[in-house]
């Protein structure tokens, strides 16, 4: 019998709190401990000579935080000759001591484990408890009779790495960046691209160790195991929605036990009673059929980053027993529909709560290289996705699985396209042990089921899983997830397709669609401030490329980083040094990334239904695929593609000339204005034209070419700006462009005159933030080109991470543009604020206020420096 009843009817019993194991741990290279694990968990066994050990991490980031190794991803100190490869192939001793809580008294208590790579035995007071295989399973055991409330305890995990690490490809210029993978992957569940890829050097530890948390728990003799929410809407209607919950409860005892299943939602609350017997499980489940409260009107939806807000509720369910709680589970869930296809199209159409969303992603190919993913860390890198208007993270191969990831994405509304744990086939052989793959693989979808941001579950990268496992998983989707799609290939079906490419070319050649009208890859070079370049290579690198360039992706390969210079060259003329390398790649970046989403927008739904470039974020300081740097810095690719983002936008079609107005939204636009301006070299308005818009929901409307005069300088530039019909403006966009007859020769920017800005600022701390508004005004009668702002401590050091509302933004003569920034007001350390200027062509007058100044970066222009023409290094090279 199932009731239901107000939640103030329901008491809400505590249970004891998990206690979370992150001190006190110790490490050891297992070749020097030669006792048995039951000695080593021994309260007798003395860990002289261990080190301090950080948990969660690696091995390798317990090495470097006891100065045994320095700092991997900086220079050279990654190279095989300073970080051995020994360390894939040794397992290592973990020990900590813990007391056990005296409120975990007559309770059965627990010892849990978020996530172990590889290979794991755990002991406990001497005595072996469990193991565990694969990085991405948790473990959980039931340690009540090694331990006691309010006594010691120690803890002694052996952990092994993958039997299969590998031989890397080591990043040279002579040889570029080497094959992808290799061996590794016929290990499975673990962080395959360790090994080395063509964004990421090899790992020396492959990530092996405690990367996830530990934590004790405590229940009475039943437990409540997952969890699954599914809600269901009555579309086109959101005017209510179908709630239904399932949840196994399990008797770990030797006696019958029988109790009531409790859950609430905010005010409504149900029950049903339960009886098991002696080790049985029985799965209970909750309707509106049998349970009416679960009906709910007018529900708080979820939506993807910018089509709503994001709405959560949390589910708390309690197994009760006489009065008192067994086991409770808490899941947070959200309000929201996906589809997958729509009328007029055989392409895959991912539609939120029955509005159509252009997918508009990023890739990661791993969180960081050494999993060092704290949530503010995280936090940071998804809200940096939310400024860019991107809607979609894909999870490449699985490689980046933590609470936090997932929670943060239904935070900010970042749908995920999430995979399982094979590459290319190309890239790695198949996992031969596919009990240890289907287990990882289920737990991490019962894990991870009820996030509203997951959208599609995906078996392989660029490849489909062979047959054996692919029936498995398909057994697992039939099981386990009865609403989200299943996708085998991120290549294949449904008009979805990767292939690149990933080098750096022409705005015009992002237009280009032929079978991939879901792209889930192309990339672009995608070079960092100088700042950031200084802080990831010594000094004697910062003028001449090296190998130290190329361990940072900068060589041949996909990215085409042997080339790159020369393009730059080519493009906007000779390099002076490392700072006009830096101030043409910006450019570069800019053209490249907007093009990357605007091409897609020009076909919007028509074909196209979605583009995800690779990649979004960086695994370590990188030279290319990103839109920002690992120090979390952007670069002006974000705001490039932050602008092609746009919901409403407009934009200049770079393959037909054509001005288009794209409406990713259910809504038509109507009474709208668009303003057409070009300007020549020197600042002076060639042409103005305006248009009435009325542009059709999930459209992009082209509004016709543009009529470019026959008199134009040979670079000049389109200003385009759309307002509503109440003269608000929705959208602008701003380009350089060269004559037809010499489409790719930009060097005539090199001609504009330094342009010095005048600029107003004003600083006001609120809820732990420091809020800046800066306002930029162009006084001169030239146009100012890519201003970018970036905020320091007075001192001189960055701020990081910051939210600019926009940046890398160009001014034509007498305009005025406004720039809010937000930091944390801690990372100012107690100092004023400064916000260095640079750009183009870019100087500003200095000025203050209360708490904050503006100079120019002066680091940042190429004047500043000796001109060396950033050469190739050519002798003394790594073979």
């Amino acid at each position: 019998m199932i009731v239901f009843a107000p939640l103030s009817a329901a008491a809400k019993p505590t249970a004891p709190e998990p206690v979370i194991v992150a001190s006190g741990w110790q490490l050891q290279d297992a070749a020097r401990v030669p006792q048995s694990g039951g000695e080593v968990a021994a309260a007798t066994f003395n860990p002289a000579g261990w080190y301090p050990a950080t948990v969660p991490g690696t091995i390798l980031t317990t090495l470097v935080n006891n100065k045994v190794y320095a700092e991997p991803l900086y220079g050279d100190n990654n190279r095989p000759e300073k970080i051995p490869e020994s360390l894939n192939r040794t397992s290592y001793w973990y020990r900590t001591v813990v007391t056990i809580p005296q409120a975990y008294a007559g309770k059965h208590i627990w010892l849990n484990f978020d996530g172990i790579n590889y290979s794991a035995s755990v002991w406990v007071n001497g005595a072996e408890v469990g193991t565990t295989r694969g990085a991405f399973i948790r473990g959980k055991y039931d340690i009540s009779y090694n331990v006691k409330p309010g006594k010691k305890a120690v803890i002694a995990v052996l952990v092994s790495p993958q039997p299969h690490p590998g031989v890397p490809h080591e990043h040279t210029l002579t040889n570029g960046v080497g094959l992808n993978g290799g061996i590794t992957a016929i290990d499975g569940p673990t962080f395959l691209s360790t090994i080395g890829w063509d964004w990421l050097p090899a790992m020396r530890d492959r990530d092996t160790g405690i990367w996830q948390k530990v934590f004790l728990s405590a229940t009475g003799p039943v437990l409540i195991k997952n969890p699954l929410v599914t809600t269901d809407l009555p579309l086109p209607k959101t005017d209510s929605t179908d709630v239904a919950i399932q949840a196994t409860v399990e008797n770990i005892t030797d006696q019958p036990q029988k109790g009531i299943l409790k859950g609430s939602i905010d005010k409504i609350a149900f029950q049903q009673p339960v009886e098991l017997a002696p080790h049985s499980t029985q799965l209970v489940s909750f309707d509106p059929k049998t349970t009416p409260v679960l009906h709910i009107n007018q529900p708080k939806l979820w939506w993807p980053n910018g089509y709503g807000p994001q709405n959560l509720y949390k589910l708390h369910l309690t197994f009760e027993q006489q009065n008192k709680p067994s086991d409770t589970q808490d899941v947070s869930f959200g309000v929201r529909k996906i589809t997958y296809s729509v009328p007029d199209s055989d392409n895959l159409t991912i539609s939120v709560n029955g509005v159509r969303v252009f997918i508009r992603g990023g890739n990661w190919g791993l969180d960081e290289a050494m999993k060092r993913i704290p949530r503010e860390r995280l936090e940071a890198k998804i809200r940096l996705h939310k400024l860019a208007n991107l809607n979609l993270i894909r999870n490449w191969v699985g490689q980046s699985t933590s609470q936090d990831f997932y929670d943060l994405c239904d935070k900010y509304g970042i749908l995920l396209w999430d995979e399982f744990f094979q590459p290319n086939p190309s890239d790695g052989p198949n996992p031969t042990d596919l009990d240890t793959y289907i287990a990882n693989v289920r737990d991490k979808i019962v894990r991870f089921r009820n996030h509203p941001s997951i959208a599609v579950w995906c078996a392989r990268n660029e490849g489909f899983p062979p047959k054996e496992i692919d029936d498995r998983l398909r057994a697992l989707m039939a099981e386990l997830e009865p609403t989200r799609m299943y996708q085998p290939s991120s290549t294949e079906g449904h008009g979805v397709h990767s292939a690149g490419p990933y080098h750096w070319r022409t705005p015009r050649e992002f237009y280009v669609i032929h079978n991939d009208f879901f792209k889930t890859e192309t990339g672009s070079m995608s070079v960092p401030t100088l700042e950031s370049i200084h802080g990831m290579i010594p000094k004697s690198d910062w003028e001449t490329i090296t190998d130290n360039w190329a361990e940072r992706d900068f060589a041949k390969g996909a990215q085409g980083g042997d080339i790159y210079p020369s393009i730059i060259a080519s493009r906007y003329g000779t390099i002076a040094n490392l700072a006009d390398f830096v101030r043409k790649s910006q450019l570069a970046n800019y053209e490249a990334f907007r093009a990357m989403y605007e091409g897609r927008n020009a076909q919007l739904f028509h074909p196209a239904t979605g583009v995800i470039t690779w990649m979004s974020n960086p695994a370590q300081p990188s030279f290319v695929w990103q839109i920002y740097h690992y120090d979390l810095e952007p670069n002006s690719s974000l705001f490039a593609v932050k602008k092609a983002s746009e919901l409403i936008h407009i934009q200049f079609n770079e393959a037909t000339s054509e001005l288009q107005v794209i409406n990713n939204l259910p809504d038509a636009l109507v009474g709208a204005t668009a303003h057409t301006f070009i300007y020549n070299l020197d600042g002076t308005i060639a042409y103005q034209h305006s248009d009435k818009v009325t542009a059709q929901p999930d459209t992009a409307t082209t509004l016709g070419p543009v009529a470019f005069p026959t008199t134009l300088s040979p670079v000049h530039f389109l200003k385009l700006e759309l307002y509503d019909n109440d003269g608000k403006l929705l959208s602008d966009n701003f380009y350089w462009r060269a004559q037809p007859e010499h489409q790719d020769d930009l060097t005539a920017l090199g001609k504009l005159p330094t342009v010095n800005l005048e600029a107003q600022v004003q600083r006001k701390d609120a809820a732990g933030k420091a809020l800046l508004t800066v306002t930029l005004h162009n006084p001169s009668k030239n146009l100012a080109l890519m201003s970018h702002l970036q905020l320091r401590r007075r001192s001189g050091d960055r701020v990081l991470p910051v939210y600019y509302s926009d940046n890398y933004i160009s001014l034509v003569p007498n305009e005025t543009k406004t720039i809010t920034i937000e930091a944390d007001q801690k990372a100012l350390k107690g100092e004023d604020a400064l916000i260095a200027v640079d750009g183009w062509n870019i100087s500003v007058a200095p000025t203050s206020a209360a708490g904050v100044a503006i100079a120019p970066n002066v680091d940042a222009q190429p004047d500043h420096w000796p001109a060396t023409g950033l050469p190739f290094q050519t002798t003394g090279l790594r073979q």
